[in-house]
């Protein structure tokens, strides 16, 4: 633990001069290609750092925040677009833009939807929950198999969140303004594309947004007219992610791919392209919100046994993560007592 400790200094320092380095030289030099020239050695930095770690929170984290988020929206920057410009008025604020996930809250709200502050009394709740399935852990073999593979996705779920909007809520401190939630309710969703664009890891989906979909979508629109031109963007978006997520379960596995987090997101990119073109040739009517949530809820969760975690369970990246969480929990225990004795 104190060697990840140690690493976990190196990476981020490294990050951050990185970072510096972009705001005080990238920035003087005028926008394309030139500009992203002298950022690709940073984007090269970020894709290597997270295999300083043998933590799995560590490596998917840096690997989120540093190899896919920071390395997206510099990308972005090379060409005077996305969250990092206008440049912002301090280097302060340069590096909690390009290295967190966080999205300034904007009153009044683009989207409304996404703008929704998480009820506290509802984070509570996730909290306690996710409590309870580190102590469900324990009895994990005397559990069937399926309950198991339910527990898990359920726990990546809340301990995403979790470690998202507390990165949020202590950025958002130290910057003094309001940060958007990064999920919004995704169990509440009605179909794949509210799911995937409104609810599910939002600034995710802001990046795909302008880094992958809209640049397709115009260029498509040329040769194959608007309406299909935005689902191709949408495809293209779900094809990168399903890249960028394959490239995180390497950190994590150190193993050559088998695709098979790849093929999950294609299938509901397919999946959600063919909602969107139904949606807008047939004029189709959705069932109630009770009815399609279930069925949403039962897609992602069974395409997701089936596709997304088995690579994961064989490796047993999940017990490594299980054991993890339970060190700092123990760890957190053993530090209240000292301190109340």
């Amino acid at each position: 633990m104190e060697q990840e400790l140690r690493n976990l200094s190196k990476v981020w320092i490294s990050a951050l001069v990185s970072i510096c380095y972009c705001y005080f030289i990238s920035c003087r030099i005028s926008k394309g290609v030139l500009r992203l020239i002298t950022i690709l050695p940073v984007s090269v930095l970020f894709l290597v750092l997270p295999l300083s770690f043998s933590s799995v929170h560590f490596c998917v984290i840096s690997a989120l925040f540093l190899s896919w988020l920071a390395n997206f929206k510099l990308m972005l920057f090379a060409f005077d677009q996305g969250p990092l410009y206008p440049l912002p008025a301090n280097l302060y604020r340069f590096i909690c833009y390009a290295c967190f996930p966080i999205k300034i809250r904007q009153s009044p709200s683009p989207s409304g939807i996404a703008n929704k502050p998480i009820p506290k009394f509802v984070f509570a709740v996730k909290i306690l929950i996710f409590g309870v399935l580190l102590h469900i852990y324990e009895y994990s073999d005397s559990l069937p198999r399926f309950a198991v593979l339910s527990i898990y996705c359920l726990h990546i779920y809340l301990e995403l969140e979790l470690v998202l909007v507390f990165v949020g809520a202590v950025v958002s401190t130290l910057l003094g303004c309001d940060i958007e939630p990064v999920f919004n309710e995704p169990y509440l969703a009605t179909s794949l594309q509210d799911f995937w664009s409104r609810r599910w890891n939002l600034m995710v989906s802001a990046v795909l947004r302008s880094t992958v979909h809209i640049p397709v979508q115009r260029f498509c629109t040329r040769f194959l007219g608007p309406d299909a031109a935005v689902l191709v963007g949408v495809m293209s978006s779900f094809l990168v992610s399903g890249l960028m997520h394959k490239l995180i379960y390497f950190y994590a596995i150190r193993l050559p791919p088998t695709w098979e987090v790849t093929c999950f997101f294609v299938l509901h990119g397919v999946a959600t392209t063919t909602e969107i073109a139904v949606k807008r040739t047939l004029r189709w009517r959705p069932p109630h919100r009770a009815v399609s949530g279930l069925g949403v809820l039962a897609f992602v969760s069974v395409t997701g046994v089936w596709l997304f975690l088995p690579q994961l369970l064989r490796n047993n990246v999940h017990e490594r993560a299980i054991s993890e969480c339970l060190l700092v929990i123990d760890i957190a225990k053993r530090t209240l007592f000292i301190s109340s004795s």
